[in-house]
């Protein structure tokens, strides 16, 4: 028995259950490798470690431990599979474990891309992310990918160069958003470093052997400028949690060093201060007291307490020069700190603990919340809890649920309403491949053109130049842009092609004479306006139609007046004229077209 699975048992709270999925896990992954040349088992009890780490709940970790296990193409064996592990560990493990097979349906795009080297467009690759979440629909799938993709990353290596590239690429297409979207800000770190050292070896080595010095610069100067800052604090009475710093992700160093040149003087948070503090407004008093003492660059101050970033990141960030500007008071003549590097700058973040917990694991934070754990080992000393709140006990990904997303067979993702058909598809992908469509294709094999799409499915249109659009499509198409286009082809097709009876056509021709008609005399009022109409035998009162009825000038009418002394003329007949004239009758008066 490998020392991580020994890890993994020692750490749980249900041991005997877990060496149990253990046992199972190992039996059904027998024999099999990944890619990578690596054992599946190996690989599972990696990612449940991770999510072991991450302090997530038994039901998550059990799935990670057995999320390859219903990776097949036998639908029989998966059914089999599924059931039995519903059997002994649980459906809610069961239900997780089956959403895990079905997202290697997203590789679909990547793979047909990159095999031809071209790269995913931004609406391409933000769909790809929106059906990651559709597909997996429940948190727990989504950790339990990610988990295993920082594994699979770390083994890359045996792979051919361009497939290491491809999956970085999908790595930082796909993977990366979706961690910062969900504010695991640990996670997002690995992946984007692990993908950069592969989709470009020679910068990342680049960068390494050029910042190695540079950080330990400023570290060296950090640690010194601390216990200065520390003393300011304490002479100004602002209580702290802790006072520590972090040096920036290599990925998120070389993007930001392509807007600036290349110079790593005009980064200030290649290693950023963080202040941690017990609450909001604490925050706010040591972000007041660093300005007095440190001067700020303006442009570089920013409030994401007050405004929060869209993954939900919050704190106060600022970057100051760290030499003094007090020249007063003993704390101050003590802040200037002999510096290696010149004139420092550094970006300082105030956080509360909460932030700080928020900031690293994002929603992962919340399961920590509910048991009372603290995510790290150094965090023992912040004495902080927090229920979790009921929207995380339930919480599902359902923000994508009524739509399905569809590859093309080139790997473009269609985006449609649930329960949309092949027809939706092809007019999705274009109004003259929908107008001529003959028949469809899902996986390769031919189905009906009403079946309902599902998330996933790549499906290619069969067209025919002869074909149109056909009546019974308006039974079943979902779109409003497939019916629009039906609707129009359908006029438009000469009545010669069919064979209409003559009362038909006898009755036709009747309701457009009699519609003409109407709208003739429409047009007619609408000339000569209420001045042909009297109202107890006077003219020139403001007339309106009522459209209930439509009276027209060859009706026996009457007219309403409203409460503004407009009146509205109706037919005699006019279901509501009655009852009008039952409520109101002294609000009715005689009308007439001459």
């Amino acid at each position: 028995m490998s020392n991580n699975i020994q890890k993994l048992i020692k750490q749980s709270n249900n041991p005997k259950l877990l060496l149990e999925a253990f046992e199972f896990a190992k039996e059904a992954y027998q024999g099999k490798t990944r890619s990578f040349g690596e054992n599946y088992i190996d690989h599972a009890v990696n990612v449940a470690l991770i999510l072991q780490e991450m302090n997530l709940d038994q039901k998550t970790i059990l799935a990670g431990l057995l999320h390859d296990i219903a990776d097949t193409n036998d639908l029989a064996g998966k059914k089999i599979i599924l059931e039995t592990v519903a059997k002994k560990f649980g459906t809610d493990v069961a239900k997780i474990v089956e959403k895990n097979s079905k997202l290697n349906k997203i590789y679909y795009a990547t793979r047909t891309r990159f095999k031809e080297q071209e790269t995913l467009s931004k609406e391409n690759a933000e769909n790809l992310r929106k059906m990651f979440f559709a597909i997996a629909e429940d948190l727990s799938v989504v950790l339990i990918d990610l988990a295993s993709r920082i594994d699979g990353l770390g083994k890359i290596s045996n792979l051919p160069q361009h497939m290491q590239k491809t999956y970085a690429t999908e790595t930082l297409e796909i993977f990366v958003p979706v961690a910062n979207r969900l504010g695991l800000g640990e996670i997002k770190t690995k992946l984007e470093d692990l993908s950069f050292q592969y989709l470009y070896p020679e910068k990342f080595t680049w960068l390494k052997e050029n910042i190695k010095e540079k950080y330990e610069q400023r570290q060296k100067y950090l640690k010194k400028f601390i216990p200065h800052l520390k003393k300011i604090f304490s002479k100004e009475r602002i209580p702290y949690l802790d006072i520590n710093y972090r040096a920036k992700s290599y990925w998120s160093t070389y993007q930001k060093l392509l807007t600036h040149n290349m110079d790593f003087e005009r980064i200030h948070d290649l290693v950023a201060l963080r202040v941690i503090v017990k609450d909001v407004a604490t925050c706010y008093k040591a972000l007041g007291i660093i300005h007095k003492y440190y001067k700020p660059i303006s442009k570089e101050i920013n409030d994401y307490i007050a405004k929060p970033k869209i993954n939900g990141y919050k704190s106060l960030h600022t970057t100051v020069f760290l030499e003094s500007e007090n020249p007063t008071g003993s704390v101050a003549s003590n802040t200037k700190v002999p510096s290696e590097i010149g004139a420092p700058v550094s970006e300082m973040q105030i956080r509360t603990a909460e932030m700080q917990q928020d900031a690293q694991f994002g929603v992962c934070a919340h399961w920590s919340y509910k048991e009372k754990i603290n995510l790290q080992k150094e965090g023992a000393k912040f004495e902080w809890t927090s229920s979790i709140p009921e929207f995380w006990k339930t919480f599902n990904i359902d923000f994508f649920s009524g739509q399905i997303f569809a590859f093309t067979p080139k790997g473009d993702v269609i985006v449609l309403p649930q329960g949309s058909t092949p027809v939706d598809f092809a007019y999705a992908v274009h109004s003259d491949i929908g107008n001529h469509c003959e028949s469809a294709k899902i996986d390769g094999k031919i189905i009906t053109l009403s079946e309902t799409l599902k998330n996933g499915d790549v499906v290619e249109i069969i067209t025919n130049k002869k074909r149109k659009p056909s009546y019974d499509w308006l039974t079943f198409v979902k779109t409003g842009f497939a019916k629009s286009h039906i609707k129009k082809l359908i006029t438009s097709i000469p009545t010669s092609l069919f064979s209409v009876p003559n009362f038909v056509k006898n009755k036709i021709t009747e309701i457009s004479q009699e519609v003409k008609k109407r709208r003739d005399e429409k047009l007619q009022f609408k000339k000569e306006g209420p001045a042909q109409i009297f109202l107890a035998g006077q003219k020139g009162m403001m007339v309106t139609i009522a459209k209930c009825c439509s009276p027209a000038s060859s009706d026996v009418v009457k007219a309403y007046l409203t409460r503004h002394r407009a009146a509205v003329l109706h037919k005699n007949s006019c279901a509501n004229l009655q009852k009008l004239s039952q409520k109101s009758p002294e609000k009715i008066v005689d009308a007439s077209w001459k």
